[in-house]
């Protein structure tokens, strides 16, 4: 089934998703608009439908990537008895980042179901990352409500177990150590990290850090933790900086 721009499938056609979640929604219209995106809803406005009944899926996203992020975090607790706090911080990172939920989403074959709207679907929205990590993200947010942590865990246990266990086996890559030895090659300088910005409250805190070399910002990047954080900045950074290798590129 593929939900093509303007034509919303029936709540009983959702039912090849559930088998895919390993879920039956006892309310499908959280599922329905989990998939819905953004510009669905405004172009089916746009036309004179009914705007009213209809919700897209940016608060279902905001409320997924934390329960993503808990249900990882309750995972990786008890597979990793022993681990440190920043072991387990970069392993969730990547577990939740975009090109891992993207993977995921693939994975159920998440793309067909998108609700888009018109200039969405010509422009392959169906493929594109972002769109399908956030209603992967958004798609926990319904389960959560629907059915609540236990649900949400089975699910995730079921879901991301294999991705879990390939970014521990394969190691977490230490951004921060690659970033300055790729920097001390080519400009013979250390990069600096600086938190911007903190957010939330004190049990569940969101750092905002920037990395910089010398005066320079190369990236900045969010986490649950300053140490994801700087490794999401260093990341982002190396991404930028490899794209042309020549050092010129640091100039």
């Amino acid at each position: 089934m593929s939900a093509s721009a303007l034509s919303a499938p029936a709540l009983d056609e959702y039912a090849a998703l559930e088998g895919h979640l390993g879920h039956t929604f006892g309310d499908r219209q959280l599922l329905a608009t989990a998939v819905t995106h953004k510009s669905y809803v405004n172009e089916v406005a746009g036309r004179g439908g009914v705007a009213a009944a209809l919700a897209h899926n940016e608060r279902l996203e905001f409320l997924g990537d934390s329960v993503l992020g808990l249900m990882v975090t309750h995972l990786l607790m008890e597979a990793c008895p022993t681990a440190s706090e920043g072991y387990m911080s970069l392993v969730r990172s990547q577990v939740v980042s975009e090109p891992s939920l993207c993977e995921l989403a693939r994975s159920i074959d998440l793309g067909q179901w998108l609700l888009l709207g018109r200039g969405e679907e010509q422009s392959g929205g169906r493929q594109k990352p972002s769109l399908l990590a956030d209603a992967y993200e958004a798609i926990f947010g319904a389960l959560y409500l629907d059915s609540g942590f236990a649900v949400c865990l089975a699910v995730a246990r079921r879901l991301l177990a294999g991705t879990l266990e390939r970014v521990q086996s394969s190691g977490v890559p230490d951004q921060k150590s690659t970033l300055q030895d790729y920097l001390q090659r080519h400009r013979q300088a250390r990069p600096r990290y600086e938190v911007i910005s903190t957010a939330g409250p004190e049990h569940e805190k969101v750092f905002e850090v920037a990395v910089y070399l010398e005066d320079q910002l190369l990236a900045q990047a969010t986490g649950r933790a300053q140490r994801a954080a700087e490794q999401a900045a260093a990341e982002r950074a190396l991404a930028e900086l490899t794209v042309e290798p020549d050092p010129k590129t640091l100039r």
